[in-house]
């Protein structure tokens, strides 16, 4: 396994490995990997020939007050991860290699990026659709793998793909979860011991929420006001939302049905966690 941050590294390797008729799979993260972001490197494997993963702390993504500093980091433990699942390369590039003095560049979008995250971290979409795209740009992956617990973000993504023509497929993966129900996440290693009893009051209300739909609910307003209900048991939950929307558009929508994303984020101390389900059908 390869592991380098310069970007013409990364461009020659992938050249040749395209010479040769091999499609790659790419798998965009933070860092600091998790089974979740093992799932989602299992199935570029699993897809194609070869298996590209970045290890980026984005600070473009990140609010003036969020926590891009103290954001975990383990490169020699991810490296591991990606090795034993069969990464072939790891990029690891520098802000500066990224973000050259000047840089002046971005991708925006409106609509999407409204709602749910978008709406109390405006800029955090700005920075994502600007990332992605320079990293697609730079590894041109014929597939590329999210999960689903970043429900928002992979809307987003799709959409951008689609009205900029890339030409890139978008691999959407389940939630992985702890054996306890709460969603794998990087952030989960922010709380201590109390907060993390805490945060299955996430997992909880998800369970919760499934099982009303499953049981005939389709009013939105009542379900999200019996999810909100549910979280508000917790005294160490802070609800940030918890909202119904069209996965198409990322829209509110008053009747629950097929496409229907129910996603929340909720503040367990310090640290804000989201979570999620689908209704398929």
């Amino acid at each position: 396994m390869q592991i380098t941050g310069k970007i013409s590294e990364v461009r020659s390797q992938v050249k040749e490995w395209k010479r040769e008729g091999l499609t790659v799979g790419f798998v965009p993260t933070m860092g600091y990997l998790h089974e979740g972001h093992g799932s989602l490197m299992k199935r570029a494997r699993s897809e194609c020939d070869k298996v590209v993963a970045s290890i980026f702390v984005n600070p473009m993504q990140f609010g003036a007050n969020e926590d891009l500093d103290s954001y975990p980091r383990d490169l020699e433990a991810d490296a591991k991860l990606c090795e034993s699942i069969g990464v072939d390369l790891i990029f690891h590039p520098e802000v500066e290699e990224m973000y050259a003095e000047g840089f002046c560049s971005f991708v925006d979008m409106n609509g999407l990026t409204k709602e749910l995250c978008g709406k109390s971290r405006p800029i955090h979409f700005r920075g994502v659709c600007t990332v992605v795209n320079k990293l697609f740009n730079i590894v041109t992956p014929d597939k590329a793998f999210f999960g689903q617990k970043d429900a928002q973000q992979l809307a987003v993504i799709r959409r951008m793909v689609k009205d900029l023509n890339m030409d890139v497929e978008i691999v959407g993966c389940p939630i992985i979860r702890e054996e306890d129900g709460l969603a794998k996440s990087s952030r989960n290693t922010y709380l201590n011991e109390e907060e993390r009893k805490a945060a299955l009051i996430l997992s909880r209300t998800i369970r919760l929420g499934e099982k009303l739909v499953s049981e005939g609910v389709k009013d939105a307003g009542e379900l999200v006001a019996a999810m909100k209900a549910n979280i508000e048991k917790e005294p160490l939950a802070k609800i940030d939302y918890v909202e119904a929307v069209s996965m198409d558009d990322i829209e509110k929508v008053d009747t629950i049905g097929k496409n229907t994303l129910v996603a929340m984020a909720v503040y367990i101390g310090k640290t804000r966690l989201i979570d999620n389900f689908i209704v398929e059908s």
